[in-house]
């Protein structure tokens, strides 16, 4: 079983295109494994580079199932900002991260920790802060 911050990292861009095609989001999981088939003899049958890692699958169709109360959420709380217009990115870092906080029942910090490294990694220093501030006002909100 892979680490779980390479199986967020593999979430986030499952979820990116999921967004992006607006496909199922069975499909846009299948279209990741497809991408990792190993094609190197034509004569024979591809065979996977990894096995099925089912903390990703699950992240990914739990927050596709969620999505329309996490974006409730995130309009909540990011003042001003509508959810079409933020990037695509930090959108899918979002959702990952609230719904990891309100139905995955993994520990506050350790999300907000890994939504900022996956922010650092896949988008800027400015949606950074912003991320920071959306998932620490939803997580006040769930001790509170």
């Amino acid at each position: 079983m892979p680490a779980r911050h390479t199986s967020r990292q593999r979430a986030l861009q499952i979820l990116y295109q999921w967004d992006m095609r607006g496909e199922s989001v069975d499909t846009a999981i299948d279209a990741f494994y497809e991408t990792l088939f190993d094609n190197s003899d034509p004569g024979e049958t591809p065979e996977p580079r990894l096995p099925r890692d089912a903390f990703m699958e699950a992240l990914v169709r739990g927050t596709a199932a969620e999505v329309a109360s996490i974006d409730r959420r995130i309009v909540e709380k990011s003042a001003n900002w509508r959810i079409e217009r933020m990037p695509v990115v930090d959108r899918n870092v979002l959702r990952l991260a609230i719904h990891e906080m309100t139905s995955a029942g993994a520990p506050p910090a350790v999300v907000i920790d890994e939504a900022l490294e996956l922010a650092r990694q896949f988008s800027g220093e400015e949606s950074v802060s912003f991320i920071n501030g959306v998932l620490d006002a939803v997580r006040r909100d769930l001790t509170a």
